[in-house]
């Protein structure tokens, strides 16, 4: 049976965590406290709604109402449209294209399976949309990550059976939710971090395009 693969945006294809946090960061500091960078390490994987729990709730221990929640729901998500308003190419991780254009150009179906609600601008800031062949992302799903949902209808829309997918990730709530899903997991980033993940490489500079010929035939 044919394989699919399925990658995570912030982080696997493009680095727009810098801009998450500094978004994250605007807010806390006009409700009255410090968002670090280690705090941000929270919010890898994570919903937007999530995040802002952790933030209130974990971090700045503050009380609000619903109405200022989704107040600040919207306020954090037009400062962080502002900062990735210029991204473009330069912004790609390195050699994403590479492994991105070999299972183009050898007829893999391939998803982007996202928490993130601005994934398809951001695809096409930085010139990548034409690679995709569905993408399912924050406005599709209930469930955020470490829940399976994203990947299982991520799966389904490329026509795949789950356990014939593929998945990258950087988050531990996404190997997570892959791994739920019985997909294959490779987890990009910090192996001890991300040590439940099927396979670990620091960046696709380490993922070889004879590395992806062997997951095609396993």
């Amino acid at each position: 049976m044919k394989k699919g693969f399925i990658f995570d945006l912030d982080g696997v294809i493009v680095d727009t965590a810098k801009y998450h946090y500094l978004a994250w960061k605007k807010l806390a500091n006009e409700l009255g406290f410090e968002f670090t960078k280690e705090q941000n390490e929270l919010f890898k994987g994570v919903s937007r709604k999530r995040c802002l729990d952790i933030l209130l709730n974990d971090i700045g221990k503050i009380a609000y109402s619903q109405d200022q929640f989704d107040t600040w729901m919207i306020e954090k998500n037009l400062d962080y449209l502002e900062f990735i308003e210029n991204m473009d190419e330069s912004e790609i991780l390195p050699d994403v294209p590479k492994v991105l254009t070999f299972l183009k150009e050898n007829k893999f179906p391939i998803a982007l399976g996202s928490a993130s609600k601005n994934a398809q601008p951001i695809l096409e800031k930085v010139g990548l949309l034409p690679y995709f062949d569905t993408i399912v992302d924050g406005n599709n799903v209930t469930k955020a990550k470490p829940d399976p949902e994203v990947f299982l209808l991520a799966a389904k829309q490329l026509g795949v059976n789950a356990d014939h997918c593929i998945v990258f990730e950087d988050a531990v709530a996404g190997v997570e939710a892959a791994n739920a899903a019985e997909m294959v997991s490779i987890g990009i980033g910090d192996d001890e971090v991300l040590s439940h993940a099927k396979f670990n490489f620091k960046d696709f500079t380490e993922i070889s395009t004879d590395f992806i010929k062997e997951l095609i035939v396993s």
